[in-house]
């Protein structure tokens, strides 16, 4: 309260009087002009918004710095940024010194880092600059701050990631690490697998990083031009897809080369889906050519279409994709690639992902294979309440044959859900089975001898899937089996949605209610299912 004593004067020692000045005319006019002041100024400003708790103005103050980051600020604003935690402002700081690492090595603002931020800054992966440039900026900042403990930042070079003449012309001079330190390098750099290295790599969020723009190109495979052009549309028998010939060996296969090092953990192929067939691969990663770790094995599973896969992150500089099965033939094609690290979260068990989300949709390229229908993967379309006597259902006949959904890719599932046919007292029984190539089957439900009626919610061990057969073993009403919805894993969100609008259980009958007609008109040359009302043994089942 030292204030209220007369002529009173408050030194306030951490501030600039500039900066003191702007935070005044923004307390008493509501407004402060960044665009005309010095980097070191709105850097004071900021602190002083942050000490006396001005939150939207140390928001705004931190969003303007982002827009004006170069190589002259970005260090003493990252120092800034990490000293009152703010996400955002640090964040940007780390990505754009990610993407000028060698520029910002060799800027006098990285010799004025506190300590914090600068072992926050090498340590990261993402600093992709080589190991030789960081050790000699490492050793110039000692020089710079002699004060502080040289040996914990020396700790942060990567010494296995040096080559030999590195270490011993320009690691062992300085005198900054021990002899042991420098022949333990060369140890793990001669006994380790190229891939168990500690690489760095270019991290560029939720972007295709296998693009001409940066740098990437497919070294090996045959008609390789059409792989990396983005046209996922114009493709057919003929032109627009990759393509390498299958061998028992493994020999051959597709290449892609990154422009750089790159951090990612999200590969995205499109399989040429211009017919039914199912492919098989795997796909592997290297630095050099020569130690190749996979990431990817759908070797005994059949895929088709667009594969979203997921992997723990690695750094890698080349990609592979070796294709080892082709339902028609002896060759695989590929239409798409792309790669890039997300942030997505994702889960991961025994190398397949978990999904949370319904996969059996039409966008996810999941696609009924058998079973008859008005319409082609009406099952799948998430429409559950235009359905009638003649449309919105796919079926079976009992005795014969089964609905079959193919995911397009393996998943480990669950759970799965249906909507039985349900617009009369009728009820159904069935089981269910999965498989991963449609030769070998897993009963994962058996309901054979209970009477079912609409909203059907199956749980299993989980387990890998590609193929999910339900098969009807008797409907009280005549000989054919009826399912509207399929969806897995079961969806709790909209089986609650589902439940509420019906006002019951989710077995519930929906007797004697007319769900609103959705009359579809069958294709020219196929088959039309079997009514409900229907006592036909025997329809022609379409195969799609």
């Amino acid at each position: 309260m030292r204030e209220s004593q007369p002529e009173a004067e408050i030194p306030l020692q951490d501030t600039t009087a500039e900066a003191f000045t702007m935070l005044l005319k923004y307390i008493y006019t509501g407004r402060a002009t960044l665009t005309d002041e010095k980097e070191e100024v709105l850097l004071d400003f900021l602190s002083l918004a942050h000490k006396y708790g001005f939150p939207e103005l140390e928001d705004s103050t931190s969003e303007y710095l982002c827009t004006i980051l170069n190589i002259q600020n970005v260090c003493m604003t990252f120092d800034v940024a990490s000293l009152y935690s703010l996400p955002k402002l640090t964040c940007m700081c780390c990505m754009f010194m990610d993407r000028n690492a060698q520029e910002v090595l060799s800027s006098e603002g990285f010799l004025s880092l506190s300590k914090t931020a600068l072992l926050n800054i090498v340590l990261r992966d993402s600093f992709a600059a080589p190991e030789k440039d960081i050790f000699l900026a490492l050793l110039n900042w000692c020089k710079h701050n002699s004060k502080e403990n040289h040996a914990e930042i020396m700790q942060a070079v990567r010494l296995p990631l040096m080559s030999l003449t590195e270490l011993l012309n320009v690691v062992r001079p300085s005198g900054l690490l021990s002899p042991d330190a420098i022949l333990d390098a060369i140890k793990v750099r001669s006994e380790s697998r190229d891939m168990d290295l500690n690489y760095r790599g270019m991290l560029i969020p939720e972007e295709n990083i296998a693009t001409m723009k940066y740098g990437a190109q497919v070294v090996k495979g045959e008609l390789k031009s059409a792989l990396l052009d983005g046209d996922t549309q114009n493709y057919d028998l003929d032109h627009g897809f990759s393509r390498h010939p299958i061998d028992d060996d493994c020999r051959s296969g597709i290449e892609i080369k990154l422009g750089q090092p790159s951090i990612i953990n999200h590969i995205r192929i499109l399989l040429w889906d211009r017919d039914s067939r199912s492919y098989s691969y795997f796909i592997e990663v290297s630095m050099d050519e020569l130690d190749w770790i996979r990431v990817i094995d759908h070797s005994q599973y059949l895929c088709r279409s667009w594969q979203k896969l997921y992997f723990p992150a690695r750094v890698c500089r080349y990609i592979r994709i070796v294709g080892t099965h082709n339902t028609v033939n002896k060759i695989f094609h590929i239409v798409a690639f792309e790669c890039m690290f997300t942030n997505k979260t994702f889960t991961l068990e025994k190398g397949l992902i978990a999904p949370v989300e319904n996969v059996a949709t039409i966008a996810d390229c999941a696609s009924v294979i058998e079973g008859v229908s008005r319409s082609r993967n009406a099952l799948l379309n998430g429409d559950t309440k235009n359905y009638d006597w003649d449309s919105g259902y796919t079926c079976h006949q009992l005795g014969s044959g089964a609905i079959v959904v193919q995911l397009a890719q393996p998943y480990m599932i669950g759970s799965i859900r249906l909507l039985l046919w349900d617009c009369d007292d009728r009820s159904y029984s069935y089981y269910v089975e999965v498989s991963t190539n449609q030769q070998q089957w897993t009963m994962v439900a058996d309901r054979t001898k209970v009477s079912c009626k609409s909203w059907q919610s199956v749980t299993f061990e989980r387990q890998p899937a590609s193929f999910i057969r339900i098969v009807g073993t008797h409907n009280t009403a005549n000989e054919v089996f009826h399912c509207v919805h399929f969806e897995c894993p079961e969806q709790q969100n909209s089986q609650k949605e589902d439940n509420s609008e019906e006002s019951g259980t989710g077995d519930t009958s929906l007797a004697g209610q007319q769900l609103g007609p959705h009359a579809l008109r069958a294709p020219s040359g196929s088959s039309l299912p079997s009514s409900p009302r229907s006592n036909s043994r025997s329809p022609n089942r379409q195969r799609q």
